[in-house]
């Protein structure tokens, strides 16, 4: 961090010639990276920006129109300020002309009454740059041992974003490159304001580096991976153009970030790592079917002419702001109860964690197998086992449409994962979820990168949402209730815990926002939708 014009002002040597701001006062914040003596006009193309010019100005013409040029070409290169002394060429006050082309580019313009040694003023700023270039590369020093050391001992993700909250003092979110918060930390703010539509707001926001700074959202982004295989963003929250520091303190997370999930998958059983492979290229689509089927038949799962069904598996404990994000930790002890689980119910599976929320899986049935009772059979395993992992937790299994080709088996899991997702809002307790347990919820999920889709929500709701912005309402969760109650309004209040007269008044004010009738059917089943769909991208 350089030091300011600002700061320069307060040097002795400059105070010592009794130096007087005369113009450009806005621009006083502005760094100064370099100081250059130079008396001849044309100065300008010889500069190369953020330096503080000193000046005689015993060779600067008189006329205003050479003035004002004279101000905006060094305006133009980054010229940072100005430092005229009142001796050789003018006295008591500059020319109009000077500080007023000054004023109007904020270019700080300084007097110095008394002869000074411009010498020492260099001496004296360099000085400020050198300690202030100092104490940089020692703060980074500090932010590189301590990251180090988190990662030398293994630090799971929420210590990592806990230690950069601390020292930005920013708000940080750690998500997947498709837009899933995996761990976040607040650095004492409002969880809700910094996960209100997330994924939304993180789709919008692209950078061209792997490090960049996004000036709309207020975003420090940077991306997060290695050996050539990326696999998320590290976010700090920002609103002004971050400092060096701030920079470093994310590029040196995310390297604590991405070599904690090298040495977990590292901890990977070999069969783990094996199963982990083919899926992901199943997933991918990286390699021929027959290849695939080549491998995993020499794992001992064969899927030639078979009844191939892709599983999700995924934790399904919730906070009151979003799902839980599952730890690296917690997937692989998931994976292994779930491979535990087919084991036990003597089916051909491979087993593996392919993103940061899920444990994967893709059975191989025979022709003749009874694929219902099979899953049924599995999934009672898989409850139990997943019970007693080390980290016992409530799971749901999530199942996709039985295909019989390997070219077909994407489809299936992709479908197993936008079923779980889906059954996350669910309150059923099924033993396993397919897409028709889901119902509505499920087919929006499908769609739910769809543009038109999230178009058509915001149009429905959009009214709703600006109101409750601006007034600090909650419309839109009357409206929930109401939809959510299947129209019944005694029991919508309830569950809102307002009196039934209030909660009318509220009903009523919903309708004159958007404009429709709660008694009309299309209208309120309009109104669902929408609202199940900007749930989902929530």
């Amino acid at each position: 961090m350089y030091p300011t014009v600002a700061d320069v002002l307060t040097l002795p040597v400059i105070r010592q010639g009794m130096a007087t701001l005369v113009a450009g006062a806005g621009g006083l914040d502005r760094p100064v990276r370099w100081v250059h003596v130079a008396e001849i006009a044309d100065i300008a193309p010889l500069l190369g920006g953020g330096e503080l010019v000193l000046t005689t100005g015993i060779a600067l013409p008189d006329d205003p129109g050479s003035l004002t040029r004279y101000v905006a070409e060094l305006s133009s290169v980054g010229v940072v300020g100005v430092v005229v002394e009142l001796v050789r060429h003018w006295h008591r006050e500059l020319p109009a002309a000077l500080t007023e082309a000054a004023d109007a580019h904020d270019l700080p313009l300084i007097t110095l009454s008394r002869e000074t040694r411009f010498v020492a003023v260099t001496e004296a700023v360099v000085g400020l740059i050198v300690a202030a270039q100092v104490a940089e590369l020692q703060a980074a020093e500090r932010i590189h041992e301590t990251f180090t050391a988190l990662t030398v001992a293994g630090a799971e993700p929420a210590e990592v974003l806990r230690e950069v909250a601390r020292a930005s003092e920013l708000p940080v979110v750690l998500e997947t490159l498709g837009h899933d918060v995996l761990a976040y930390d607040t650095a004492g703010t409002d969880p809700r304001e910094l996960m209100a539509d997330w994924a939304t707001r993180s789709r919008a926001v692209t950078v061209d580096a792997r490090t960049g700074y996004h000036a709309e959202a207020g975003w420090l982004v940077t991306v997060v991976g290695a050996r050539g295989n990326d696999w998320g963003r590290l976010v700090l929250v920002c609103p002004s153009e971050p400092k060096h520091r701030q920079v470093v303190i994310a590029e040196r997370a995310a390297s604590a970030l991405a070599v904690h999930r090298l040495v977990a998958r590292d901890r990977e059983g070999l069969e783990r790592h094996a199963h982990r492979t083919l899926l992901t290229e199943l997933l991918g689509s990286t390699t021929t079917a027959a290849d695939v089927a080549a491998r995993a038949g020499a794992l001992g799962v064969p899927l030639q002419r078979r009844q191939l069904l892709g599983i999700s598996v995924r934790p399904s404990t919730t906070t009151a702001v979003r799902p839980t994000m599952a730890t690296q930790e917690v997937l692989r002890d998931l994976a292994e109860a779930t491979a535990l689980a087919a084991r036990r119910a003597r089916v051909a599976a491979l087993v593996g964690v392919v993103d940061d929320i899920s444990v994967r899986a893709l059975l191989s049935l025979t022709p003749q197998a009874d694929a219902d009772a099979v899953l049924r059979r599995l999934s009672k395993e898989i409850h139990q086992a997943a019970a007693n992992a080390p980290k016992a937790l409530p799971v749901i299994v999530a199942v996709g449409t039985t295909v019989d080709a390997v070219s077909d088996v994407r489809r299936t899991m992709v479908e197993a994962a936008h079923v779980a997702k889906a059954a996350l809002r669910t309150s059923n307790d099924r033993p396993y979820h397919r897409l028709d347990d889901v119902r509505l919820r499920g087919l929006l999920h499908l769609l739910a990168d769809d543009d038109r889709v999230t178009a058509f929500a915001a149009r429905e709701l959009g009214p709703l949402l600006t109101r409750d912005a601006a007034h600090g309402s909650r419309l839109i969760d009357a409206l929930r209730h109401f939809c959510d109650h299947g129209g019944n309004k005694s029991a919508a209040a309830t569950a809102a815990h307002m009196s039934r007269t209030a909660y009318y008044q509220q009903l009523a004010r919903v309708e004159q926002v958007l404009g429709v009738s709660l008694d009309d059917s299309d209208s309120v089943l309009s109104l669902h939708v929408a609202l199940l769909v900007a749930e989902i991208n929530d």
